[in-house]
Formats: C-alpha cells, sequence, structure tokens
C-alpha cells in the first residue's frame, strides 16, 4: 500500500486521518487545494453517511446517547440492590436512594452536553431568527439538551420501593 509509506520524519497517520485525507473518490488529498466547487458543495447527512468520517456534531450525539443509557442502566442495578436490601422499608428505602442519588455524578455526560449546546448550532450552520436572535427550533423542538442530575435520576427511579412479587 502506498498511502501507508512515509520518510522517518513524517509522523504515521491514523485510520481516521487517512480516511480524512482522501476524497471519497478514493484519492489523497494531502497538500493540495481544495476547490470552489468542493468547498461550495451541500453537506447533507447522506454525503455524510456516504463518506468516511461521521461529523462530530453527530459523535457527540451519539455519546451523549450512549452515556445516558450507561447511567440509566447503572442507575437501574443500584435501585434493585437497594430495593432488595431494604425489602420491608420503605421510608429507610427512599431515605437511603435520595442520599445515593444526590451523591451521584453525571458529568461525563454533562461536559458533553454543554458541548453539544454550544457547538450544535454552529456546526449545523442552523437559521437564526432575526427577531429574536434565537437559532430555529428543528422538527418543532429545540436542538439543545438538559444535563442530567438528581431531578432526571428521581423521574428515573423515584424513591419509591417497588412491588414485592409473589
Amino acid at each position: 500500500m502506498a498511502e501507508n509509506r512515509r520518510s522517518e520524519d513524517e509522523p504515521a497517520l491514523s485510520p481516521v486521518e487517512r480516511r480524512v485525507l482522501r476524497a471519497l473518490d478514493g484519492e489523497d488529498r494531502r497538500g493540495r487545494r481544495i476547490s470552489n466547487e468542493e468547498l461550495l458543495r451541500e453537506r447533507t447527512v447522506e454525503g455524510y453517511l456516504r463518506g468516511a468520517v461521521m461529523p462530530r456534531w453527530m459523535e457527540r450525539l451519539k455519546e451523549i446517547h450512549n452515556g445516558t443509557d450507561a447511567h440509566r442502566r447503572r442507575l437501574a442495578d443500584e435501585f434493585a440492590e437497594l430495593a432488595e436490601e431494604r425489602a420491608g422499608d420503605p421510608d429507610g428505602f427512599a431515605q437511603a436512594w435520595l442520599e445515593h442519588v444526590g451523591r451521584r455524578t453525571y458529568e461525563d455526560v454533562n461536559d458533553l452536553i454543554r458541548d453539544h449546546n454550544k457547538w450544535y448550532p454552529v456546526e449545523r450552520q442552523l437559521p437564526m431568527d432575526p427577531r429574536t436572535g434565537e437559532y430555529v427550533l428543528i422538527a418543532g423542538r429545540p436542538y439543545w439538551r438538559t444535563e442530567l442530575d438528581a431531578d432526571w435520576a428521581l423521574r428515573q427511579f423515584p424513591p419509591v420501593l417497588p412491588p414485592v412479587a409473589d
């Protein structure tokens, strides 16, 4: 493979960097000017999916979704474990669950959500309403995401002992 040959002082490229350097037709574009036609080509989701590199906003949304699901699964496991420990004590369960949820942190996902809320409209080139200065809604919904916190966790798993199965 000619693309993997390099001089001693040239750094090795990652697979992602190699894909970025190739145009859709497979041509190596390193060191060559990008044509005006290429710069003005409309960017669509379909085009991104056909290409080898997913835009950062798509990656970030996927990471937010996966991170939120991971927190929800861990909370479900912890909820079930605590419910089993406190099986006959609804008040003790509620108190322990509220304390547990209050100690949890969701900063891994919240950092991604903050980045999303800051950069998504710019990355997607969302139109802005000139009267309000706000970005337009996407399919009638706002683009921003709400950070995860104790209230989010309690909406998922309220501090109520589930009924015991017979």
